[in-house]
C-alpha cells in the first residue's frame, strides 16, 4: 500500500530490559527470568511499530557506546531502518520487572548522559538533511540531557515535513507556550495536559476545551489527549472525535503510546482520515497492552482491535 515517508527522532533512547520476580521484596536477592531485550525509545518505537503495522519507517537515533550499538544491532534484527548519529556518552538502559504473585510492574528509567553542543549540531544537521520534504517526521520520546529546551521548535522551524511530537517536560511545555511553526500533530496524556495547562481536568470535556484551545492558538493542527482506557480524543479546527477502545487483558504498558502514535502515523501516511488515525492508534495501542514485557503489538492483533473500537464525533 502506497505511503508517505515517515521518518521517527529518538533523542534519548535505550535498550530496554524485561523481566519477572516471584515476588518484589525489599531485601533479599531477587532472582529473575530470562531477560527480553528490545530497541526503546520513543521514536524507536514508533519505527518498529509502523514496521510490524505492515508500514515502511527509518528510526533516526542518537547513539552512543556499546550499548548503542547493541540498540542498532536490535534494531537490525527486526529489520528496522536506522540512521545512527553518533553522541558522545553511553546509551541508556531501561528495566521493567513484573511481580508474578501480583501481575504488578515496576518500571524504571534512568536519564541519559549529559549531551554536549557538538552532539546537539550533529543531531539538528541530520535531521535537517534527512527529514522527508513531502512525507513525515515524529519525535517521540524525552529530550536528552545537554540538549537545549527550544530544540524540539529548532527541527520544526528548519523542515517542512509534517512534524508529529509526543514528548514531555520543558520541551512540551516550551512548544506549548510559545508555539511558531503549528505542528501537524500533537499528542500529549491527560497528566501532561493539566501540567502545561497549570490546572486539573477532571471532566473529559475538560481536555477537549484545552485541545481546541492549543488548536486555535497555532500550536497543533491537530491534538490528540489521551486518557487510558476511557479513550482518546482528537481535536482540530474542523472534527473533534472521541475512539473508545475494546476491553483487554491489561500484561504491560510499556510501548502501547509508542504504538498509538506509530499506527496513526502510518494511517495519515497512507492518506487515511483524522478519524482512522485515531481509531488505528487505539487499536494498537490496545493491542500493545496485551503483549507481555516490552513488546509491541502484531499486525493481526492490531486488525482484531480495530474493528471493535468505536469512533464518535463529539
Amino acid at each position: 500500500m502506497a505511503q508517505a515517508d515517515i521518518l521517527t527522532v529518538t533523542l534519548n533512547p535505550a535498550v530496554d530490559v524485561a523481566t519477572t520476580v516471584p515476588q518484589v521484596i525489599a531485601g533479599p536477592k531477587l532472582r529473575c527470568g530470562p531477560p527480553r531485550f528490545d530497541p526503546g525509545g520513543g521514536g524507536v518505537n514508533v519505527a518498529r511499530a509502523v514496521c510490524k503495522l505492515g508500514g515502511a519507517a527509518t528510526a533516526l537515533v542518537a547513539v552512543g557506546g556499546a550499548m548503542g550499538d547493541r540498540l542498532l544491532a536490535l534494531l537490525a534484527g527486526e529489520a528496522v531502518p536506522a540512521l545512527p548519529v553518533a553522541v558522545s556518552g553511553e546509551t541508556r538502559q531501561s528495566f521493567a520487572v513484573t511481580d508474578a504473585s501480583t501481575g504488578g510492574q515496576f518500571r524504571f528509567s534512568v536519564p541519559g548522559d549529559v549531551m554536549t553542543t557538538p552532539d546537539a549540531d550533529a543531531l539538528l544537521s541530520a535531521i535537517v538533511a534527512q527529514a522527508p520534504p513531502d512525507g513525515y517526521l515524529v519525535i517521540s520520546g524525552s529530550v536528552a540531557p545537554g540538549l537545549p529546551d527550544d530544540f524540539l521548535g529548532q527541527i520544526v522551524a528548519a523542515i517542512s515535513a509534517k512534524v508529529i511530537v509526543d514528548t514531555s517536560g520543558k520541551p512540551l511545555d516550551l512548544l506549548i507556550r510559545q508555539p511558531q511553526t503549528p505542528l501537524h500533530l500533537l499528542r500529549i496524556d491527560q497528566a501532561e495536559a493539566e501540567q502545561a495547562a497549570g490546572h486539573a481536568m477532571p471532566a473529559l470535556s475538560d481536555s477537549v476545551d484545552y485541545a481546541a484551545e492549543l488548536v486555535a492558538r497555532g500550536v497543533a493542527d491537530h491534538v490528540i489527549t489521551g486518557h487510558g482506557a476511557d479513550g482518546s480524543v482528537m481535536v482540530s479546527n474542523h472534527d473533534r472525535f472521541i475512539c473508545h477502545p475494546p476491553s483487554v487483558q491489561e500484561r504491560s504498558k510499556i510501548g502501547a503510546g509508542d504504538a498509538f502514535v506509530g499506527a496513526a502515523t502510518l494511517a495519515l501516511a497512507r492518506r487515511s482520515s483524522p478519524s482512522e488515525a485515531l481509531q488505528r492508534g487505539v487499536a494498537a495501542a490496545s493491542a500493545t497492552v496485551e503483549t507481555e514485557g516490552t513488546a509491541l503489538c502484531q499486525q493481526s492483533d492490531a486488525e482484531v482491535r480495530f474493528g471493535e473500537c468505536k469512533v464518535e464525533r463529539i
